[in-house]
């Protein structure tokens, strides 16, 4: 019996990959798809750059392995040093990982040794919030407040607690545990961090601008410096989860520069690498470094692919090219004028609710009502008829279900890479206007037939 592979989609044939070029994949049948996802809003320089593939080969021509306990590498230290003045982060240090999931599990472990270091062993409670996404490896899906992804393991989770998400279109609405102002989100957090009690709670976690879970939701203004100084007052650690609205995404270097503040540890994946190479990490604070570092201190952590020579070569050479080719000023324009098409096409559209997002991460959140706020019914599947209906006329498109309540909602991400064209911006907003149309068309005739 030949081997199989478990594959991401339920789909029994999906297509086959076979070649990729800025902002277009084609499959083995020789039909092309515009990616207007960037994979999994990951691709940022585009598809097919040589001169990525050239510094992979180069690398792992000359060192491929050398595990972190024995060596340093060369590309790990010039990555590094590149890399520490998009961060903000003061004197920030790098501990290379994987992939976002590995990231989230290093800055949780930093966080801990960090408090441990200081003589505060009770600091152990960490929260995030509700409609988060933080990977899925089983600290970080118990830290992630996704709903439908939480329940088939909530017999393994419930080590970390929640509080409101920051999504004020879903505000008081039931099952949302969404919140609207910054002032209530902020006094919320800091009633739960006395609740706990004094020097018990470790850290909290949370998004930028939230991804494909709340489908790009921005928080509303002053949220992050009222938040932050909750956590500063009560020596409460902030990790930002930048793995999805880092490297330009929303427009800037990284999410938390809209609000010019600074977190105490950054996660970051995805688009470092573009994803070219599974790579990630977790940037401390050069506060949080020095301590968790110092004689007697003990940071206990490691992973068998951390600190990869391959890996570095590849991230530093997707951060040249974002630097000289000012894709992350790049994303920020070219976002604005995506916004203006998809307003065009959908800012009216009776089953749209909400266009909302920055940079080149943009969301749809589709409702059965407007005025209401009304979800269609999980049952309906409109998301996946949405992404079903955009694919055959060769538009790839990035969905989320569940936002409203936990079960019900609907919301298309768009995110293409930085290199994405004039002409293709007007494809994607056509597209998804077209798809849309299409999947509730379909809809309507079948409850009619039903």
């Amino acid at each position: 019996m030949t081997g199989r592979v478990f594959r991401r989609s339920l789909d029994p044939a999906p297509p086959v990959a076979v070649r990729a070029d800025g902002s277009t994949i084609w499959d083995a049948d020789g039909r092309s798809y515009l990616d207007a996802a960037g994979g999994a809003i990951v691709v940022n320089v585009g598809h097919g750059r040589r001169s990525v593939a050239e510094a992979m080969a180069a690398q792992a021509a000359r060192v491929a392995y050398a595990h972190g306990s024995a060596f340093t590498n060369e590309p790990v230290e010039a990555y590094a040093e590149a890399l520490g003045p998009h961060l903000p982060l003061d004197d920030p240090a790098i501990y290379p990982v994987s992939g976002g999931s590995e990231a989230m599990e290093t800055a949780l472990k930093l966080a801990r040794a960090y408090h441990l270091a200081r003589d505060e062993p009770d600091r152990l409670v960490v929260f995030s919030r509700w409609g988060s996404y933080h990977g899925n490896t089983i600290g970080a899906l118990d830290l992630s407040g996704r709903k439908p992804l939480r329940r088939p393991y909530e017999g393994w989770l419930g080590r970390f607690r929640h509080v409101s998400a920051a999504y004020p279109y879903r505000a008081g609405d039931p099952g949302a545990n969404a919140l609207e102002t910054a002032d209530e989100l902020a006094a919320e957090l800091e009633r739960a961090i006395e609740t706990c009690g004094p020097g018990t709670v470790a850290a909290f976690v949370a998004e930028p601008i939230v991804g494909a879970t709340l489908a790009a939701a921005v928080p509303p203004d002053g949220y992050w410096p009222a938040i932050v100084d909750v956590c500063r007052r009560h020596g409460v650690l902030v990790i930002a989860d930048e793995v999805m609205t880092g490297f330009g995404r929303t427009g800037r270097w990284f999410g938390l520069d809209h609000w010019t503040v600074q977190p105490d540890i950054l996660v970051a994946a995805k688009g470092a690498t573009s994803g070219y190479w599974p790579f990630g990490f977790a940037a401390a604070s050069g506060v949080v470094f020095d301590t968790v570092t110092a004689p007697g201190a003990g940071f206990v952590h490691g992973f068998t692919y951390s600190h990869h020579p391959v890996a570095a070569a590849v991230a530093l050479e997707v951060l040249r090219i974002l630097e000289t080719e000012a894709l992350v000023e790049a994303s920020a324009t070219k976002g604005e004028r995506l916004r203006e098409l998809v307003d065009e096409r959908l800012a009216d559209h009776p089953n749209v609710g909400e266009i909302r997002g920055r940079g080149l991460m943009l969301g749809v959140e589709l409702v059965a009502d407007r005025a209401s706020r009304e979800p269609f019914p999980r049952t309906a599947c409109l998301t996946e008829a949405v992404v079903r209906a955009a694919r055959a006329d060769g538009l790839l498109l990035y969905s989320g279900t569940g936002l409203a309540n936990g079960v019900d909602g609907d919301s298309i991400l768009l995110g293409p890479p930085f290199v994405v064209t004039d002409a293709e911006l007007g494809q994607i907003a056509g597209g998804l206007s077209s798809a849309l149309d299409a999947a509730l068309a379909t809809m309507s005739s079948e409850m009619k037939l039903g």
